[in-house]
């Protein structure tokens, strides 16, 4: 009972503290809900909203399926899932976050893959978009393509690497689908699954802006409050002797909170391998915000969340390694171009039909390359079938 009152008193005095400054900064605060929408609506509305309708077609129709057929052998080896959760690897990274998180949670809730499978997937499938890291950190933040490719290369390898060492997650578990066969395709009408993926991707889009808007409120109160500040001065003290100052300190809360916000502080002073590896640990951290945005997902569904929760630390871990190995062996002395670094304050401003027409493009492209690998799926199937009946005979 102690604990219970002691747990209602500190959330009783969180909020009551969070009432009092939105009472105390009123315009800072309707300031970062309008940036908030406006990142909404010019970014994560137009990005997003196309590839999740894309994801639930691909599954809805047996597409994944008909691939997993095709990728059993490349899959099963090397993440212990099935062949159909490679369209949930391929859609995390074409898609970004959180993309790939909700096509695992639609294989699982369409029977195509098991509990286990989807919580391995689910450690390394949610993944940032290329145009996100070769766009807004590459370019907008380094001001030099060549980090921003290996920094797509790192983030791309160390998903692999967390995906191969989750492989070992209940590894003998029953509900494995590793001795039995593969399940029958049943697909469903195109007019079914398109109405029923539109109603869906409208409510999963809702609940992302709901929670953009949320950290970016939470960080503005965070600075303005000073606890933030306070926070990162305090963690610069502890770790002055490893050479973690206050400035280091303060991106690392900021990115841990909110991703933009995080990769955007590394526009100051530093070096550039120390820049890259702090990039390189917040994009495959992802931030508390993207993960309150599979969590909404996850729901009810039973999956463990420490599962994804370990798997994106991991994930940020080895990115900041490999990248510190590479500039190691590879060193880049390009200085940061403060103009370009100016492109990550205007995101929120890029034209709503120009981006909106862009992600449409591309979640066509992706799903006729679906398409296509669905096809040599079925035709592989064929010939399959085809060589057992002349076995028989």
């Amino acid at each position: 009972m102690r604990k219970q009152a002691l747990r209602d008193g500190l959330w009783g005095a969180g909020l009551l503290c969070c009432a009092i400054a939105l009472i105390c900064w009123p315009k800072e605060i309707s300031a970062a809900v309008q940036d908030g929408l406006g990142l909404c609506y010019n970014v994560i509305i137009p990005s997003l909203f196309p590839f999740f309708i894309l994801t639930s077609l691909v599954i809805s129709l047996g597409l994944a399926s008909y691939l997993g057929r095709l990728l059993e052998p490349v899959m099963r080896p090397l993440f212990h899932v099935g062949g159909a959760c490679a369209a949930a690897l391929a859609l995390g990274f074409v898609g970004g976050y959180p993309v790939g998180a909700r096509a695992a949670l639609t294989l699982y809730e369409s029977g195509t893959c098991t509990k286990t499978e989807c919580e391995r997937l689910l450690s390394f499938c949610n993944n940032s978009g290329p145009a996100f890291i070769l766009g807004v950190v590459g370019a907008g933040i380094f001001a030099d393509s060549r980090v921003g490719v290996l920094l797509c290369l790192v983030h791309a390898a160390a998903s692999v690497c967390v995906g191969f060492l989750f492989r070992f997650y209940h590894w003998q578990d029953k509900d494995s689908r590793s001795q039995r066969p593969s399940p029958p395709i049943a697909a469903r009408r195109f007019s079914v699954a398109f109405t029923d993926a539109v109603k869906g991707s409208v409510t999963s889009t809702l609940n992302i802006c709901a929670f953009v808007v949320c950290f970016t409120v939470i960080i503005r109160l965070c600075f303005l409050s000073g606890l933030l500040p306070a926070l990162a001065e305090l963690l610069g003290r502890l770790f002055a002797p490893l050479g973690f100052h206050q400035e280091w300190a303060g991106r690392l809360l900021t990115g841990a909170l909110e991703l933009s916000s995080g990769v955007a502080s590394l526009t100051g002073s530093g070096s550039l391998e120390g820049k890259a590896a702090m990039a390189a640990f917040l994009l495959g951290w992802a931030g508390v915000s993207v993960h309150c945005q599979v969590l909404s997902f996850l729901g009810e569904s039973g999956l463990n969340v420490r599962t994804y929760l370990g798997g994106k630390l991991l994930h940020g871990l080895f990115s900041a390694a490999l990248t510190t190995l590479l500039f190691r062996l590879f060193p880049l002395e390009e200085s940061v171009s403060a103009y370009l670094a100016e492109q990550v304050d205007c995101i929120a401003g890029t034209d709503f039909h120009t981006a909106l027409a862009i992600s449409t493009a591309a979640a066509w492209l992706v799903f006729l390359g679906f398409f296509l690998l669905a096809a040599l799926g079925i035709q592989k199937g064929r010939k399959t079938c085809g060589n057992r009946r002349r076995s028989v005979l």
